[in-house]
């Protein structure tokens, strides 16, 4: 079962964290990955270990904030392969710099983070879904987060660029059902990667711990069999899902942080 057969999969912000776990999980099902994202370094380091599991491979740096990069993106990859059978929309961010309380936001800080997460995750459907119509469909996973439905303080434009990614995502399974296309994401919570990992007091991360059921944060593999299972055909009847992968925790956890310092400024 959810075996992949050489289909293509393209996953954007393929070189560190939930895409290089992705990465893995698709080579080991038996997809043929093609990796993007804007430094070839990470890429080809995640490409050697896809290669290594016995996945075929193709490398191709794109900055998906460029419509040109994303057109190359689909012509380097149906050339390669034929045709792009899944495409994995991992790309997305907020930069340290961005992060703020509202009242502060600015701007510049907003388009940032809005742009990377909402507005060309959007046209990167959009460049997947024309090739998918065009071939017999495919599916599109969007890689989502739990802050696009709960609070989330200090980074708020972040929640709302998820919160336009569930509803886009929704609304776009429902206009490509007919071609093909499914679309799906997945909403993960608090996930240890290269990038966070150096940010996690051991303070921080006992919080954290503490408010998930199955007492762990997340990894990058954690997310990558779910991607598996959208791409294959035993996912065939289910599209416009959003599907939360959080080890359990009902608690949104970037509010408790906040909480959490809002009352320590009291004492």
């Amino acid at each position: 079962m959810f075996e992949l057969d050489g289909q293509a999969v393209v996953v954007t912000g393929a070189g560190t964290g939930i895409g290089r776990g992705i990465v893995r999980a698709m080579a080991k099902a038996g997809g043929s990955i093609v990796l993007a994202g804007r430094t070839p370094s990470t890429l080809e380091g995640s490409a050697a270990e896809a290669s290594a599991i016995g996945a075929r491979c193709l490398v191709v740096p794109t900055d998906i904030t460029r419509s040109a990069d994303l057109d190359n993106l689909v012509a380097a990859t149906t050339e390669a392969f034929g045709r792009i059978g899944c495409w994995v929309n991992n790309a997305g961010s907020a930069r340290a710099s961005d992060v703020g309380p509202l009242l502060e936001l600015s701007e510049s800080s907003w388009d940032s983070v809005v742009d990377l997460n909402l507005k060309w995750t959007f046209f990167a459907c959009q460049a997947a879904a024309r090739s998918m119509a065009a071939s017999g469909g495919g599916s599109i996973i969007n890689i989502s987060s739990r802050s696009g439905s709960a609070p989330n303080p200090n980074t708020g434009q972040y929640g709302a660029a998820k919160a336009g990614i569930d509803n886009l995502t929704m609304t776009m399974a429902a206009e490509w059902g007919h071609l093909g296309i499914r679309v799906n994401a997945i909403a993960p919570g608090v996930v240890m990667t290269e990038d966070n990992a150096e940010h996690m007091t051991p303070s921080r991360t006992r919080r954290q711990v503490e408010t998930v059921p199955l007492q762990r944060l997340g990894t990058p593999d954690d997310i990558g069999p779910l991607c598996v299972y959208l791409a294959s055909t035993e996912s065939g009847w289910q599209t416009g899902t959003i599907t939360q992968i959080t080890g359990g925790s009902p608690i949104p956890i970037g509010y408790l942080t906040y909480l959490h310092h809002k009352n320590a400024e009291r004492e």
